[in-house]
């Protein structure tokens, strides 16, 4: 005899959950969610992304019949639905204290929401473009990338397919957003007090970018942090009538720069301050000096980050301080406003506050007498 098919509403006729023949419950689905919470399937998805505008009922009704049909949404079928509730954060240099900073409040701020964070590392700088685009294959639904060295027109391209958010760069697009520090105020501060402080053999510690990853390490416009705090060095080095001396890293590595510190150390008049490109740099370089048997009178050491490890009183690091967390923060929250429809561009600058700590100090001068200004000495 034939029979009409039974309408599948994720129950047995008892009112149970249902199960497939063979005795096994079958996984709830959005629209049992949907169902049991009298709301449409749209409602649920909002409800799960933590999106805006749900309202105090809606939400508690969902998350009711969540529980009730223990529903937990397939990372694959959110994905061919356009949501796959995973983000991506691509960042550079891994031991940089001051990425994981970033990483740290990104996490934290999607611990209130649904989604997953994916952590995409480049140790080559090279490959940031393929980092990117792993993410973008991965079907996530949004990518913050801190700083890559790849063209604005590669980045608008991508922000096509998937929201972005920049952090750390000054680009100006139309299509993706980006949050950055003052780099050029925090890099005049550290150059203001070093001057300040007596000093006239400055050097700019930063990366030999060609030798350590290739041309294309390169910033192509010149919005990348480390290319905006070199220039500002140059700047004041000009303005003072002052040789710049540029001291570079083979790579991005504590180790990396203590190595080519200890190396001007030791061949000849070497400067009395290191302004460092970033703070893992600036610790190398307190590695060296300490190593060759001098203190902060003899080569002071200023960074640009201020991570944590800055204020720890046996390292007193002098350093930038541009919001490492409200920048990660910020990033996040630009990102769900993207995935949530905005496409007006935003760009977001952070101010910048020097923290003057021990690794600064006056230059040591003969017979104690501190140089005068114009003195190179």
């Amino acid at each position: 005899m034939a029979t009409s098919p039974v309408p599948d509403t994720g129950r047995s006729s008892d009112g149970e959950p249902a199960r497939h023949a063979a005795g096994r419950r079958r996984g709830a689905t959005i629209q049992d969610v949907a169902r049991e919470a009298g709301v449409s399937r749209a409602a649920v998805s909002k409800v799960i992304r933590n999106a805006y505008g749900v309202s105090d009922q809606m939400r508690a009704r969902v998350e009711a019949a969540i529980a009730t049909l223990d529903y937990r949404p397939r990372v694959a079928a959110r994905a061919m639905r356009g949501a796959s509730f995973t983000l991506g954060l691509e960042i550079p240099q891994i031991g940089n204290d001051f990425h994981s900073v970033i990483a740290s409040a990104a996490t934290e701020v999607l611990a209130e929401t649904s989604y997953q964070v994916v952590i995409a590392p480049i140790r080559d700088p090279q490959q940031g473009d393929k980092a990117l685009q792993s993410l973008a294959d991965r079907q996530v639904d949004g990518i913050v990338a801190v700083a890559p060295l790849v063209s604005t027109d590669w980045l608008d391209t991508l922000a096509e397919r998937v929201p972005l958010v920049m952090v750390g760069r000054h680009d100006v697009s139309t299509r993706y957003d980006t949050v950055a520090g003052d780099d050029e105020s925090g890099a005049e501060q550290v150059m203001e007090h070093l001057v300040e402080l007596g000093h006239r053999r400055i050097a700019f510690l930063d990366v030999d970018r060609r030798r350590a990853a290739g041309k294309s390490y390169i910033s192509p416009t010149g919005r990348d942090p480390h290319s905006i705090r070199r220039r500002v060095y140059h700047e004041h080095m000009g303005a003072l009538g002052l040789a710049p001396l540029v001291v570079e890293s083979l790579g991005h590595m504590e180790e990396d720069a203590a190595a080519a510190v200890s190396e001007i150390l030791t061949s000849g008049p070497h400067p009395t301050a290191i302004f460092a490109g970033h703070d893992t740099l600036a610790v190398g370089a307190l590695r060296a000096v300490a190593a060759a048997g001098l203190d902060a009178e003899d080569v002071s050491v200023a960074g640009f980050d201020d991570i944590p490890i800055a204020s720890h009183p046996l390292i007193s690091l002098t350093s930038v301080d541009q919001q490492g967390y409200a920048m990660g923060a910020e990033a996040v929250r630009l990102l769900l406003e993207r995935i949530d429809g905005r496409t007006e561009a935003v760009q977001v600058q952070m101010p910048t506050s020097l923290r003057v700590r021990a690794s600064t100090r006056p230059p040591r001068s003969v017979e104690g007498v501190r140089p005068e200004p114009g003195d190179d000495r």
